[in-house]
């Protein structure tokens, strides 16, 4: 597949990855190595790539435990203190290898340590992939806020080999899913008709699809960097959707929910505002509807909670001078930035989403 260039990153796929990676490593002459890994890409992944680079380099591998709960400050600090240790300078590189708390607290700590060294992303979930690991984005969770605390800076280049899903759990593949859904409601419906029916697809599209979905994001993204305007439209589904996974994410009692299966609740439910204010169909919301539960079954959000999720909207990094901002669909494949949204729809939005 041909790479996929952005303004100053590139993005590589199967087999060319290890080939843009050696002649990389060798041209660069970094004067070390850093990979950072979970305890799950340690196990799985870590191998693979070692035995792809083809000499031999000073590398330091760093492992931090898996789960957006480890998203945070303290665990930049000590992965920043492991790289003062290991004598890591400016000359150095990090490879970051694995999902995307990963890629997103890697990339943070590249751009910010001794004011920045460089980075490579290896995404290996299918939701880095298709979204992570490509844009520039990085950054780490501020208590329950998601992504309050990072900076915008691409990584040198982004490997994306299929091979690393092999060992992948069917929740996050499909967490992965829901992000793909998104890119095509907001630009693409041939792309969402294509996909929406899984029973038509199998592992031989994957590639293919992983590429497309790559695609839309970059052509958003390389028309709007810092998210400005058309950027923006990455965010569908994600002002509920966050808000609903900050709020599940610091509540033990409650079912612990991935990035993808919280996006995929505020999908639906901000494709419901969308039938209240903009031109989006009940058929096309019906639609909607039932292609994202036939994937992501349906989470019981109780009543009680509904006015204590909608609190932290607020919080939300892309609200601006006190409004909540919402992406909506005028129809699929095309939508609207800056929506402001009454709190009496967004609470009617939970009571459509709990009909279902």
């Amino acid at each position: 597949m041909k790479p996929i260039v952005s303004k100053d990153s590139v993005v590589y796929f199967g087999e060319e990855c290890y080939t843009a990676l050696n002649a990389y490593l060798e041209k660069a002459n970094h004067s070390k190595i850093c990979i950072l890994v979970d305890d799950n890409t340690h196990e799985h992944c870590l191998s693979l790539l070692m035995s792809k680079i083809e000499k031999e380099y000073d590398i330091e591998v760093i492992e931090i435990e898996s789960g957006e709960i480890h998203k945070n400050i303290e665990t930049c600090s000590g992965i920043w203190n492991a790289l003062s240790e290991l004598g890591m300078d400016r000359k150095s590189l990090m490879i970051n290898l694995g999902g995307g708390v990963i890629t997103d607290l890697g990339g943070f700590i590249a751009c910010t340590y001794k004011r920045g060294i460089n980075y490579i992303n290896i995404p290996t979930s299918l939701l880095a992939m298709v979204d992570a690991s490509v844009g520039g984005k990085t950054g780490v969770d501020l208590g329950n806020l998601k992504n309050m605390v990072g900076v915008i800076s691409e990584s040198e280049m982004v490997l994306i080999d299929t091979e690393y899903l092999a060992t992948l759990p069917v929740n996050q593949m499909c967490s992965g899913f829901a992000e793909m859904l998104k890119h095509g409601l907001i630009q693409d419906r041939g792309y969402w008709e294509k996909i929406s029916d899984l029973s038509q697809l199998n592992f031989e599209d994957l590639d293919q699809m992983i590429y497309d979905s790559v695609v839309i994001k970059n052509k958003i993204v390389s028309k709007d960097p810092t998210e400005q305007n058309v950027r923006k439209y990455l965010n569908y589904g994600h002002t509920l959707g966050h808000a609903i996974e900050s709020f599940y994410l610091t509540h033990p009692e409650k079912p612990t929910l991935l990035h993808g299966e919280a996006i995929a609740i505020g999908m639906i439910m901000e494709a419901y505002i969308a039938t209240e204010l903009l031109s989006l169909t009940k058929e096309e919301l019906e639609h909607i509807s039932a292609v994202i539960l036939a994937t992501f079954p349906k989470i019981d959000i109780d009543a009680e909670d509904y006015q204590k999720i909608m609190e932290l909207l607020i919080h939300d990094k892309k609200n601006e001078n006190g409004n909540v901002y919402f992406v909506l669909l005028n129809t699929i494949g095309e939508a609207k930035y800056n929506c402001i949204v009454s709190d009496e729809l967004i609470l009617t939005s939970f009571e459509y989403y709990a009909s279902l």
